[in-house]
Parts: structure tokens; C-alpha cells; sequence
């Protein structure tokens, strides 16, 4: 009996489209933001992108856009801070700096929650955080602290699952319904997960079809 994953549903062949096109165009870097007085006019949909170090947000973002050096990583935590937005056809996408700052001083930390915090609670055109999670791992305590912020702010997060070629089916099992547990408890959860391999390109064209619905 074939196992079927918890995944979004496949989108129709014209979601599909809508999505291929709504990337198929310029995806330009518009500018980085270090405090709240730097957003950009809040004048279109937003989703963003959140995760821990390491977690394959930057290769994910490049592999949705079709541009390999859009979004560039850093393997030391903490060591970016900035909000970076960018534009694709009429709608924001936003990168958030990954979580987790083992190696960051503690003032950069605190400076950097606290834009975190008043960004997703004070942001009303953010319609989706799209929190990424390795598949290798499946949910960490810092993830689920992610999760409470976003039921705080009352912003729908959708999980997103990277890496799941580097992953054998028994083992992804493991980790989705580790991570099914974790978002149980969080009412802001999008109860559907969106299984991506940025190398592979596995997941890309649904969720870039989820950004064209949302939108």
C-alpha cells in the first residue's frame, strides 16, 4: 500500500500556472531593513520566510524564484540581522534572518527578537509566515517558540519541510509526525505541510502556486 504524506493537496494545473507565472517574471531585491521606520509602504500581500541556521531558507528562496544568487546564506548564525524583501509581480516576499544565534553577541540577539516580534505582530499586510523545518530533524524547541510568537500575533504559519531527498521514507514519516505533533498545539498553523527539496526542485511549483493564492 503506497504511504501517502501529510502534503498540500496538488494544486489544479491552472494554480499551477498562475504560480510558474507569477515567478516566471523579475524577482528584484528591494531593500534590507534593521528597525520598523525601514519597511517598505505596506501597500501589497507579504509572505515570509522563517527558520533556524542552516535550515536551506536562502537555497529554497533561490530555487522558488528561479535565481540561484537571489538570496545569499551565511553559515554563521546571527550574523545578518537585516528583514530583506523582495519583489515578485505585485506581492512582497520577505526573508527573515535564521533563528538560532549560538555565535551572536547577546545585545544582537536582543535587538534582533525585538524587530522580529514587532515586525510579525505589527505588519498588517503579512498573510503568511512560512516556517521551515529540516526534515532531517523535525521540529526543535526553537521552532515551536517561533510557532507561540506567530499564535501571539495571530499570523497563519504554514510549515515547511526542506531537505527531504537527504531523507528515507521511514525516516520522513518519523519526521513529519514528529512535526505534526509539535504544530497540534498551535492554533495559527495551516494544517497542511509543503514537502520540498530545493535541489531536487520537489515542492517548488505547489508552493509556488500557495504564494500565487494567497496573493
Amino acid at each position: 500500500m503506497e504511504m501517502r504524506f501529510p502534503e498540500v493537496q496538488t494544486p489544479e494545473p491552472s494554480e499551477l500556472e498562475t504560480g510558474r507565472l507569477l515567478f516566471a517574471g523579475e524577482t528584484e531585491f528591494l531593500k534590507g531593513v534593521v528597525a520598523m521606520d525601514g519597511l517598505p509602504e505596506a501597500d501589497r500581500v507579504e509572505v515570509c520566510f522563517a527558520g533556524r541556521s542552516n535550515v536551506g531558507k536562502s537555497s529554497l528562496i533561490n530555487a522558488l524564484t528561479g535565481r540561484k544568487g537571489l538570496a545569499r546564506a551565511s553559515n554563521t548564525p546571527g550574523r545578518t540581522q537585516e528583514i530583506n524583501f523582495f519583489t515578485a509581480g505585485d506581492i512582497y516576499v520577505v526573508d527573515l534572518p535564521g533563528y538560532g544565534f549560538a555565535n551572536a553577541p547577546v545585545a544582537v540577539v536582543e535587538k534582533w527578537q525585538r524587530l522580529l516580534k514587532n515586525y510579525l505582530s505589527g505588519r498588517q499586510t503579512l498573510r503568511r509566515v512560512f516556517v521551515l523545518i529540516d526534515a532531517r530533524h523535525g521540529a526543535k524547541a526553537v521552532d515551536e517558540e517561533i510557532m507561540t510568537l506567530l499564535d501571539r500575533s495571530a499570523v497563519t504559519f504554514q510549515v515547511v519541510m526542506t531537505k527531504i531527498d537527504k531523507l528515507k521514507k521511514g525516516a520522513l514519516e518519523d519526521s513529519l509526525a514528529k512535526t505534526r505533533a509539535a504544530m497540534a498545539k498551535h492554533p495559527a498553523a495551516f494544517p497542511e505541510i509543503v514537502l520540498t527539496s530545493s535541489e531536487k526542485g520537489e515542492g517548488i511549483p505547489t508552493l509556488r502556486a500557495i504564494i500565487a493564492g494567497i496573493s
